[in-house]
């Protein structure tokens, strides 16, 4: 068994790819806020290959986190030297890859007084996140920004010892402006259309509660392109952690496991210069939007529509949702007939051959994904990747069916159980206030729907609520399997 540290990298297995460069001559050039599996499977591979190229040695990743959790994270990586094994599970087989492109992590404090200092240097050209698409303060009734959080109020009162990492990036500019060391980008890697305008948005309301001419100077220097971001990347478990032992000999505290597939599309909108990273495989475009529409509806939108249906019925995982005849079916039927009709071609891939690949994707054995994850945050998910297809179809007088058997099962999750009797353990920011209302719901399933702050008007719309109240009643009173069979039907 080998420990995994720069040290020790030439006594890992022949098979597994390591670093060619030399790690001690890296340089920072990013700050990475969110150090998930997400992130270290896929931004950070993609400056690794870079690297491994020779190129832009200059742009390393320091690690950054906010949330007191995160330095158990940080521990684990500093004592590997801030490497990170990732094991690619392709149905063929699979494979190791050691990345080292990141190269410190920053303390975890409060105040957060070294992230910000680290931001304020600069060698720090962006500034990049992945905090989970609920974690960018929005209004869910407005999408505007939430001045009302909590977080967002102490930050306003305590610029200079801020709680949330958008808070940090203010404070951050505020001493970059006033050195005359210029802006950095902001880079949002997050699963949200528009991430790069979310982000820009979050930041510069919040400075502008604190600082009117500071947010006003962010927003003409600082840039925060749009990107689109895909990778299947499971939860690392005790699983993974004996893979990665048992298979390769290394001992590795947080290695992660994904799929056989990455795409990065990025705008090309960086105001202190950027790595090539269509070098490694990204794709700079001007069209960002309907990427990420296709993306978004179909594989964001395709896993809510089969998780929280595997959740009910007990289905551990993606790939065994895609092995389950009905639940297979649910997928392909909405995503046809009411998903593709409302996304456009995008070079190389038309809507229908992308619910293909999604499908192949999902069906990967390998990949141990659970339902449990993929449903995690619907308070999020749903208004973000189902809604709107929902509201392009009735805008368009496509059927929504579908979406509102989907929607209904959001609700029937919500409640807490499952149709074996099992329990659901709370699985979203607002469960609190989530099941109370989907209890009620089990005798009048109008209550779920007038949740004003997610659902917005549909209450009123009978094309989409008469069908929920339909398909929410017969899960209720007859399973989750008879409601399917009914829409299959």
């Amino acid at each position: 068994m080998v420990r995994l540290s720069t040290a020790t990298l030439d006594q890992l297995p022949a098979s597994v790819t390591r670093p060619t460069y030399d790690r001690s001559a890296l340089t920072p050039g990013i700050v990475h806020i969110g150090l998930g599996n997400f992130h270290r499977a896929h931004q950070s591979w993609y400056l690794h290959r870079l690297f491994q190229q020779g190129l832009y040695l200059d742009w390393a990743i320091i690690g950054a986190g906010v949330r007191a959790p995160d330095a158990v994270m940080r521990d684990k990586l500093l004592a590997q030297d801030c490497l990170t094994t990732l094991i690619e599970l392709d149905p063929k087989g699979q494979s190791a890859e050691v990345v080292g492109s990141m190269i410190d992590y920053i303390p975890i404090e409060e105040g957060n007084a070294s992230l910000i200092a680290a931001m304020a240097k600069p060698e720090i050209r962006i500034v990049a996140l992945t905090v989970t698409e609920g974690g960018y303060f929005i209004d869910p009734a407005t999408k505007g920004f939430d001045a009302t959080h909590p977080d967002i109020q102490h930050d306003a009162a305590n610029p200079s010892r801020p709680k949330t990492a958008f808070g940090a990036m203010v404070a951050a500019l505020k001493l970059r402006r006033d050195a005359g060391t210029g802006p950095f980008t902001g880079q949002c890697c997050d699963n949200l259309q528009g991430n790069g305008a979310i982000l820009r948005q979050t930041v510069v309301s919040l400075a502008r509660l604190s600082d009117p001419a500071l947010a006003d100077w962010i927003d003409t220097n600082c840039s925060f392109p749009n990107a689109m971001v895909d990778c299947i990347v499971p939860a690392t478990g005790p699983k993974e952690l004996q893979l990665v032992r048992d298979d390769y000999g290394i001992e590795d505290d947080c290695p992660v496991t994904h799929e056989n597939f990455r795409q990065w599309v990025i705008e090309d909108d960086f105001c202190a210069g950027r790595p090539d990273w269509d070098k490694a495989g990204a794709t700079f475009s001007d069209d960002v939007h309907a990427f990420e529409t296709m993306k978004i509806r179909i594989l964001n939108g395709g896993h809510q529509v089969i998780s929280d249906v595997g959740e009910v019925l007990s289905v551990p995982s993606i790939s065994g949702c895609m092995q389950h005849p009905k639940i297979s079916a649910l997928f392909t039927k909405v995503e046809q007939d009411e998903i593709v009709p409302h996304v456009h071609d995008v070079p190389g891939m038309t809507p229908a051959e992308y619910v293909q690949l999604i499908e192949t994707r999902f069906s990967n054995p390998m990949i141990v994904d659970t339902t449990r994850r993929v449903a995690f945050d619907g308070s999020s998910r749903h208004p973000g990747f189902i809604l709107p297809s929902v509201r392009e179809g009735l805008a368009k007088g496509v059927s929504v069916e579908g979406l509102a058997f989907v929607s209904a099962a959001w609700a029937r999750y919500c409640t807490g159980t499952r149709d074996d009797g099992t329990v659901v353990e709370p699985n979203d920011p607002f469960w609190a206030d989530l099941q109370p209302l989907a209890i009620t719901a089990k005798d009048t399933p109008m209550v779920w729907l007038e949740n004003r702050v997610l659902y917005g008007d549909l209450a009123d719309e009978p094309r989409f609520a008469k069908p929920f109240c339909t398909w929410l009643t017969l899960m209720h009173t007859q399973g989750m399997d008879a409601a399917l069979s009914a829409y299959l039907g």
